[in-house]
């Protein structure tokens, strides 16, 4: 009889736990979803803002597709942009967006959510990785991007790893005033391939976080050689 109504009472321990584990889940998924229609709401109202001509929030696998080649958008699976702000910016045509990938698979499985800011040149460029030196070091393992350049400031080697297999192209966009920006902006992730100049953060920003970012992407801009845009 003891022993029956201990089993009794460990029944109902574990149905209560398993009932609070459901409850949390619901309350998370509740929130989640509460956060992701707010995100998408003050989205829009940022695009309005910046009087942008496109807004797609919709996951959108065909525009990541479309910039593949950039290794930021070629990591992982199940790769797709949404919260796409489509506009002109100082007079640079570019892309804000959501991006999502995932890593690993089963138990490991891992979503990963970031912020992409991208200019969009006429000119097609070498591919140059910048990053803080843990993050550029793990990316040219994975990607073989190619040597890591070295320059004469060694606090900026210290602090960055720049990879390119175009060793002029690094130095003329590592120059003397984007060091010394980088160096006061920690933390930076910066990949130019192609006609691309993007700036990449993970976790998602903040929505409210975005305009000063987009700002410090122009900031970079401003900071690369004007040569580099003059056709020949």
């Amino acid at each position: 009889m003891i022993a029956t109504v201990h089993s009794v009472g460990e029944n109902i321990v574990f149905l209560l736990f398993v009932a609070a584990i459901v409850v949390i889940g619901i309350v998370s998924s509740i929130r989640q979803n509460r956060a992701r229609r707010q995100r998408l709401k003050d989205m829009g109202i940022l695009a309005e803002r910046l009087g942008f001509d496109g807004f797609n929030p919709d996951p959108d696998e065909g525009f990541v597709a479309g910039w593949g080649f950039l290794n930021r958008l070629s990591q992982g699976s199940n790769r797709y942009a949404f919260n796409v702000l489509r506009g002109t910016y100082h007079e640079q045509p570019l892309f804000i967006f959501d991006y999502h990938y995932q890593t690993g698979s089963g138990k490991n499985k891992k979503d990963h959510d970031l912020t992409m800011f991208m200019l969009v040149e006429k000119e097609a460029f070498p591919q140059v990785i910048i990053g803080p030196k843990n993050l550029g070091e793990k990316i040219a393992a994975a990607f073989g991007v190619g040597n890591e350049i070295q320059f004469e400031s060694a606090k900026f080697s210290q602090k960055f790893c720049v990879q390119s297999k175009d060793k002029k192209f690094a130095y003329d966009v590592c120059n003397a005033q984007m060091m010394e920006y980088l160096l006061l902006n920690p933390g930076l992730e910066i990949e130019i391939e192609g006609p691309a100049l993007l700036l990449a953060f993970e976790p998602q920003l903040p929505v409210g976080q975005i305009e000063f970012n987009l700002q410090r992407l122009i900031e970079i801009r401003s900071h690369l050689p004007e040569y580099l845009f003059t056709s020949s």
